[in-house]
């Protein structure tokens, strides 16, 4: 009999097994149970601080990133507006230049007649300073020197403050006729607050670097206010204003990739958001956006180059606290999470971890030929298996026989995959009640005011972007069309392609007769006729069931009746002008309610996907007083809430009556207000727990059930009597130890039955040789 080694006894009649140091320290049973426990705890205070009213401001975020996105709206208005102007009076003047000379006076008639935007403008010989010719206010000349006029920043626009304070933005561009001496073309534009629609209460500014405000919109209606009250809040908004856009023109001196908030990209500046003071229940909420490039590789925007920064100022009403009872909620929740977490952790210690380092110590035990006592078997499952074959192959080794029936076979169906199971079953109860039942939302939440408010507004300025760029594109056809020579084809053609290098909005430009015939054109083939140019309206829409809408804009040549230029603005041009950050989808119709362009994927002239919204559409197309307001609507179905707002093209232009709307409308559920930010967070930490559950107990299924079920087969094989299988171990775990251990007694029961053939065969041969 194989001698066994001594095992000291310990305080109880326990006994301690000198090979412990050899279980593994990062493998087996026992890190993914702690994992578990040290989740759970993690996501219990992750819960309880999510789920109340800890962090709660007084202003909703949502409201915040609306000043923010108005800002942005601001910003790109007025950097446009100046980047067109520049270039509108750069390509006059290179067209000029291509032409005939033509006295002073009618240069800067023309340039009025085709654009009306600058405050004024003047013409003057170089050579000699004199001033040939003026329209509108005067511009002072103090400031040409030569750096102005030479080195590398040359003709670059210039902000220059009049004698009356106010500051113009002086752009030049050099009039070099044949025979004539050069002239200096100089126009002075206001950098005042773009012309959108501020809403009520709201305020806009337009900051220049170090503070300095050089514009304000939305305090002249307050201005006429008359009672003590009442002037005494607009003090403390100028106030507030002033002491915001510095703030707000120090962040935008920082880099746009390391200012860049959290929610704010889209847009290639920097933009932010700031609190300010409170007056009479209501606090100062400002966003700040830099003028930049639409396109943050492109240098050439010379709005983004001259360190402006708008400011938009809204006050609005100071949110409640939340309620008391929102911090035992998440309490509430976050000990029920320890407290199921806990009962999974000990069902897995308990039915798992304890049977197995059992099963552990007894094989050690055999494997070092301790076989005096009978082995404790685990009462069900793989381990009961298992233990059950040590059993028998400790009476195969020669053990006593004292306990005939652990050498029964167990059979179980789950085995290790039961506690797993009612694991999962104890987390799902937290995990699915908080993911869909608590903190859900209805129809019944409380959308601000000012949300809806800004929908519209920021809907309107959509709306006016879009008809100041048709306005844009058939202004510039009127530009072209007269240095259009429609007598020499080829001469108009490359006018024509040059014009379309210029202007990326037109996919195609040609030039019609009195009977509809192509003249000359560049670009793609003309896809819609064009009606006489003398019918209003010159701006229009052709192409119906056709892939896409046919955006035209036409102007009749001077000086030749019947004959017009006309452009075909491209769809994805106006689709770009819609896209915006926080607007949600926004689309542009016709006086049918049908789709001409949208942010989004669409089909050339679909219906709205709402009857809300073709209503909306319609009532705001009403001409009210002066003519058609826009309107913004909260619409409620089921358990959502749409936001939406319909802007009427509405102001001046050849494309103010052609009928169109912008119609825009997003999810309430988008906004970053209170409920549904708890109903979010309630979502998220449902989701936690079953990532929690998927990990902790995917990894106990890999290192632990699926090697046992291996292990329960090879051990009950080897006490049936297969000493022929070699026992692997695949893993340095507790499960591997006990393969190790298997293996040893295999080995054993193979010598022993060895050592047994050779005894019964000794005797045999020696009566033989008798």
């Amino acid at each position: 009999m194989t001698p066994t080694r001594a095992v000291r006894p310990v305080k109880g009649g326990r006994r301690r097994s000198r090979r412990r140091a050899d279980m593994p320290l990062l493998g087996g049973v026992r890190p993914p149970i702690a994992l578990l426990c040290v989740l759970v705890l993690a996501l219990a205070g992750l819960t309880a601080q999510v789920l109340g009213p800890a962090g709660e401001q007084a202003v909703p975020q949502a409201v915040l990133s609306s000043q923010r996105h108005f800002a942005e709206d601001g910003a790109i208005a007025l950097r446009a507006s100046i980047d067109e102007r520049v270039t509108d009076l750069n390509r006059t003047a290179a067209a000029l230049n291509a032409g005939p000379p033509v006295k002073p006076e009618r240069v800067l008639s023309d340039l009025g007649k085709t654009y009306q935007k600058w405050t004024g403008t003047t013409v003057l010989d170089l050579e000699s300073g004199k001033v040939l010719a003026a329209r509108g206010e005067t511009i002072p000349l103090g400031w040409l020197d030569k750096d102005v006029l030479t080195g590398d920043t040359a003709l670059k626009p210039r902000m220059v403050r009049l004698e009356t304070g106010d500051v113009r933005l002086m752009t030049m561009a050099v009039l070099d006729f044949e025979d004539r001496p050069q002239q200096l073309l100089v126009a002075s534009n206001s950098l005042s607050v773009p012309a959108i629609n501020l809403g009520q209460f709201r305020s806009m500014a337009v900051v220049a670097t170090g503070g300095e405000i050089l514009a304000t919109a939305g305090f002249e209606q307050s201005e006429a206010l008359n009672s003590d009250q009442e002037r005494k809040e607009l003090g403390f908004l100028q106030k507030q204003m002033s002491g915001l856009s510095a703030k707000a023109a120090r962040e935008t001196e920082q880099d746009p990739v390391s200012a860049r908030e959290p929610g704010s990209r889209g847009y290639p500046g920097v933009s932010g958001t700031l609190v300010g003071g409170s007056y009479n229940g209501r606090v100062a909420t400002a966003g700040y956006a830099s003028l930049s490039s639409a396109d943050p590789e492109e240098k050439k925007s010379v709005g983004a180059g001259l360190g402006l920064t708008v400011v938009a100022l809204l006050p609005v009403v100071q949110q409640e606290g939340a309620a008391a009872d929102r911090e035992l909620y998440g309490l509430l929740a976050a000990g029920a999470l320890v407290v199921l977490g806990l009962l999974a952790a000990a069902v897995l210690w308990v039915t798992v971890q304890r049977p197995l380092l059992r099963l552990f110590l007894e094989s050690r035990r055999l494997a070092r030929g301790d076989l005096t006592r009978p082995v404790d078997v685990p009462r069900w499952g793989e381990a009961a298996r298992i233990g059950s074959a040590l059993e028998r192959l400790r009476a195969q080794l020669g053990g006593p026989a004292d306990d005939p029936g652990g050498r029964q076979r167990v059979k179980g169906r789950f085995g290790v995959r039961g506690p797993l199971a009612l694991t999962a079953v104890l987390l799902l109860l937290w995990c699915v009640p908080v993911g869909l039942l608590l903190n859900r939302t209805d129809d019944s939440v409380s959308i601000p005011a000012s949300m809806v408010a800004d929908q519209r507004d920021r809907t309107d300025l959509v709306a006016d972007r879009v008809r100041r760029a048709l306005n844009e594109a058939q202004a510039d056809l009127v530009s072209t069309s007269r240095l259009i020579a429609p007598d020499d084809a080829d001469a108009a053609r490359a006018l024509l392609e040059e014009t379309l290098r210029e202007h990326t909005r037109y996919e195609a430009l040609y030039l019609l007769d009195e009977d509809g015939e192509v003249v000359a054109r560049a670009g793609e083939e003309p896809r819609a006729g064009f009606a006489d140019a003398d019918e209003l309206p010159l701006v229009r829409v052709a192409g119906k069931g056709e892939k896409k809408p046919v955006v035209q804009a036409g102007a009749p040549l001077p000086d030749h009746k019947g004959m017009t230029l006309v452009g075909e603005v491209r769809v994805e041009f106006l689709n770009s002008l819609l896209k915006r950050p926080g607007l949600g989808e926004v689309r542009v119709v016709d006086s049918k309610t049908q789709t001409i362009a949208a942010s989004d994927g669409f089909l050339a002239f679909e219906d709205l996907p709402r009857d809300a919204l073709t209503d909306l559409v319609q009532a705001g197309s009403v001409h009210v007083g002066a003519g058609p307001v826009e309107n913004g609507l909260l619409i409620r179905e089921g358990r959502g809430t749409t936001v939406a707002a319909a802007a009427p093209f509405s102001g001046g232009g050849v494309a103010a009556d052609i009928g169109w709307t912008v119609v825009s409308w997003q999810n309430a559920k988008d906004f970053q207000i209170t409920p549904y930010e708890r109903e979010d967070r309630s979502v998220l930490a449902g989701l936690l727990g079953l990532a929690l559950i998927v990990v902790c107990l995917g990894w106990l299924y890999l290192v632990v059930a699926r090697p046992m079920r291996a292990l329960a087969a090879g051990a009950e094989k080897l006490a049936d009597g297969d000493l022929k299988s070699v026992l692997y171990p695949r893993y340095q775990d507790e499960v591997g130890a006990v393969v190790r251990s298997l293996e040893l007694l295999r080995q054993q029961l193979q010598a022993r039955k060895q050592t047994q053939a050779r005894r019964l065969a000794e005797p045999e041969a020696g009566v033989r040789g008798r």
